[in-house]
């Protein structure tokens, strides 16, 4: 093993060689033995060997073994002196198995060594992207789970921060195409990184991209599969994906398919479907994903036999008034329950399909039913009328800090919610019924901007290794009003408030629980 002062005295011969350097193979042989040595060896050899691997094509893969053995040194300092040194021998052939390298690394504690691998993982992404790629997606398809993960975050977090001279046309065609193979086997939480990832490509952004990010999540979401509303699975599956596809709808991107589905597969076992996510109100959530959905949906095959489906599922939340004794007293013991968060998503819904079939109500059901409907919508606006003046009065005069409470932000979204029904309610009195109203959902901000047009918001890139992912995404907190039962209740107490769940991913779990693949070091 070279001594220190063997090592500068051969690192002398090559630096005073210049360019004919590749003549002194034993000296550069020399530094190569340098890895054998003790904690100052070591270090020198990890500064020396990638000064001149340019100068020895043929002992490429001694130089590059040496430095990975240095890369696992105990001596975090010597592993971090190699690490940072790795992006030197990244030259033609090599790179792709520098950045393999490198990602395997990405599974690294040290915080100093993780922000190294992430620098050095960003400059060879400048010298050559789609090599720097191949070698995140070959870790990503093959390797550990903690080196598939970071590579995963790695590339959600930092490829949109590379220029456009980087990130080019072809570069964006070859994620989408390793993203492809990616998507075949994943879990929900991977799922929604890779959609992130797509979503923030330059290409994906027009029309015809986000119509290819619909098709993929169509795909994903099993859209042609039957379904199963007792498996937690199926549901979440469906309902992960749905969320990705929400914000990519608009005027020119269409939800027809996912709302046909809704309508014909969901909406009937509405009362069945089952989630493993606790705390969750899961047939609310399909009801505000399908009302989100309905504003853009195209030109459907079944329209009316669809539209009878939701305006079916709408009757059951839309009570009957109680039966009146002879005294004019109830005859029943209590009044019914007004549901109005879900009365807003079914109405909703049915309002924005049913612009599709203007004379649903008036030609396509019999007397009976639509004079069922207005008794069932009559019953509703006047109870609709008590709750939004004992709102008003509860929040009267209330401004600025007030209105932040956790019980006035409450009783602000029951106002909305409340209102919107209102004003559904109104149209659909109309004779004919009417569907011009405009009202926005309760639990969408109200924007000048088409919500459609919104991406995802950015991460904030950590500088130190990430740590083990909650159970689901986070989703905005969700406020939802259960009014209190009976018609006349000036009681104002039973206000809940929930947060909205996601989808808690695990690996091992029905969706992307993925297949062996080969462990341990494979430089």
């Amino acid at each position: 093993m070279p001594t220190v002062e063997e090592l500068y005295r051969n690192y002398g011969i090559l630096a005073d060689a210049t360019e004919t350097a590749g003549q002194h193979k034993d000296a550069y042989q020399v530094i190569l033995d340098g890895v054998k040595g003790g904690a100052k060896e070591k270090r020198l050899a990890a500064q020396f060997i990638p000064k001149f691997f340019k100068h020895f094509p043929e002992l490429a893969d001694s130089a590059i073994n040496a430095q990975l053995d240095l890369c696992e040194d105990e001596d975090v300092s010597i592993r971090r002196q190699a690490i940072k040194e790795l992006p030197q021998f990244a030259t033609g052939d090599n790179l792709p198995r520098v950045a393999d390298i490198l990602t395997q690394l990405l599974q690294s504690d040290d915080s100093a060594e993780f922000n190294l691998v992430n620098n050095a993982l960003l400059s060879i992404f400048k010298m050559d992207a789609k090599g720097t790629l191949g070698g995140l997606f070959s870790q990503i398809l093959q390797g550990e789970d903690i080196v598939r993960e970071r590579a995963i975050k790695f590339l959600s977090t930092k490829l949109k921060t590379l220029p456009e001279e980087v990130m080019t046309k072809e570069v964006e065609e070859f994620i989408l195409t390793e993203s492809k193979k990616v998507l075949e086997d994943v879990t929900g939480e991977e799922f929604v990184l890779f959609m992130k990832i797509l979503s923030g490509l330059k290409s994906l952004q027009t029309v015809s991209g986000r119509q290819q990010l619909v098709e993929l999540v169509a795909e994903q979401a099993d859209l042609e599969q039957t379904f199963n509303p007792s498996d937690p699975d199926c549901v979440d599956r469906l309902l992960q994906c749905t969320r990705q596809a929400v914000p990519l709808f608009s005027k020119n991107v269409h939800s027809t398919k996912f709302v046909t589905y809704f309508c014909e597969h969901v909406l009937p076992n509405l009362s069945s479907l089952t989630t493993p996510v606790e705390g969750l109100d899961i047939q609310l959530e399909v009801l505000k994903l399908l009302a989100e959905m309905s504003s853009f949906c195209g030109d459907m095959e079944k329209l009316e036999s669809n539209l009878k489906k939701l305006f079916d599922k709408l009757l059951e939340y839309m009570p009957l008034p109680p039966e009146e004794a002879e005294n004019g007293e109830n005859a029943g013991n209590e009044e019914p329950k007004l549901q109005f968060s879900y009365v807003e998503c079914l109405l909703y819904s049915f309002h924005q399909l049913g612009r599709k079939l203007p004379d649903f109500l008036t030609a396509k059901l019999n007397a009976e039913k639509l004079k069922d409907f207005k008794i069932r919508l009559q019953y509703f606006a006047r109870g609709l009328q008590v709750y939004i003046r004992q709102l008003r009065l509860a929040l009267q005069g209330k401004t600025g800090e007030a209105l932040k409470t956790e019980e006035n932000k409450i009783k602000v979204v029951a106002l909305k919610i409340t209102n919107n029904i209102n004003v559904l309610i109104k149209d659909l009195f109309h004779i004919p019924p009417s569907y011009k109203s405009t009202v926005t959902l309760s639990w969408k901000p109200v924007q000048k901007a088409d919500a459609s047009q919104k991406r995802a918001s950015e991460d904030t890139t950590s500088s130190s290794p990430p740590k083990k992912a909650s159970a689901g995404p986070k989703r905005d907190a969700r406020q939802i009003y259960n009014p209190p039962s009976g018609k006349y209740s000036s009681n104002l107490g039973s206000f809940s408030y929930e947060q909205r769940g996601g989808f808690r991913g695990g690996r091992g779990r029905g969706w992307g629980g993925r297949g062996n693949r080969s462990r341990g070091r494979i430089y």
